[in-house]
């Protein structure tokens, strides 16, 4: 059985405090194969550095996925250009940096096809998901029947219209984006795992993972407020996915929420 580990959007400092502490833990106990994490709001709660890429491959994250917030930081997308272990969306238009898809061998031996998409829902109006998968799939599918999909997007019904588009041809779609974690954990009849959101990886007093006031003071302004990330105790949180090699199918899914107090720095 192979066992792949989804980590929630890490979200800041308290975020990847939380990471560092809880991957090794996962795969040491969990006996986990291989570990995808969303890491768009990993440096300071916004996009991504090649710093905190090290950082967060250091506590034994493989590959990294992300969303709209990829593109934040100006500096970080020349790297895009150079690794396929950090996936901006797919159905971005082929001109964007980056790539949208990977294929990586997990630690037991079985290949494992990667692919984050993003949604369009409430977010910008970007190339369909849904073909997108669909090709995409197809093509990973010629290499190994494990497929593995993050999709970062907003609306509910997106996403699992998506998971049941790709039911049976895809191992798991998990959802990000919100931030909030979902109790609607399954396994779909054609053997695909599915979860609307995972949640984020972050710290818990805060607004999805920013100083409450500095939120609170946006929405009652309606003015640009700098927002900053929360500090203090954390949620690690996520999916395991538990899936038949040979056939691609999953065989059961776990919701993970586990809190990590304050402490050093990561």
């Amino acid at each position: 059985m192979l066992t792949i580990l989804f980590v929630a959007d890490v979200f800041g400092q308290a975020g990847r405090r939380a990471a560092a502490e809880q991957i090794p833990r996962f795969i040491r106990e969990r006996a986990v194969d291989l570990v995808i994490a969303n890491g768009e709001n990993a440096a300071g709660g916004f996009g991504l550095t090649e710093n905190t890429v090290d950082k967060l491959r250091s506590y034994g994250v493989n590959v990294i996925t992300s969303g709209n917030h990829v593109w934040d930081r100006k500096e970080f997308i020349p790297y895009l250009q150079r690794t396929d272990r950090v996936l901006r969306p797919l159905n971005y238009p082929v001109e964007a940096p980056g790539s949208g898809s990977t294929l990586i061998q997990a630690r037991s031996g079985p290949w494992v096809g990667v692919i984050n998409l993003q949604g369009r829902t409430s977010l910008p109006p970007i190339d369909c998901p849904f073909h997108a998968a669909r090709a995409e799939v197809e093509r990973l599918r010629a290499r190994t029947p494990v497929v593995f999909i993050d999709f970062h997007a907003e609306a509910t019904a997106e996403k699992v219209a998506l998971a049941w588009y790709l039911d049976g041809c895809v191992s798991a779609v998990i959802g990000t984006h919100t931030h909030v974690q979902t109790a609607d954990e399954r396994v779909l009849p054609g053997g695909t795992a599915y979860l609307t959101d995972a949640g984020m990886t972050g710290a818990i007093d805060s607004v999805i993972g920013v100083r409450p006031e500095l939120a609170i003071q946006r929405f009652l302004t309606q003015t640009p407020v700098r927002l900053q990330p929360a500090e203090g105790d954390a949620a690690f949180r996520g999916a395991l996915v538990q899936v038949e090699p040979t056939s691609g199918r999953a065989v059961g899914i776990e919701r993970i929420s586990v809190i990590v107090p304050a402490g050093q720095d990561a």
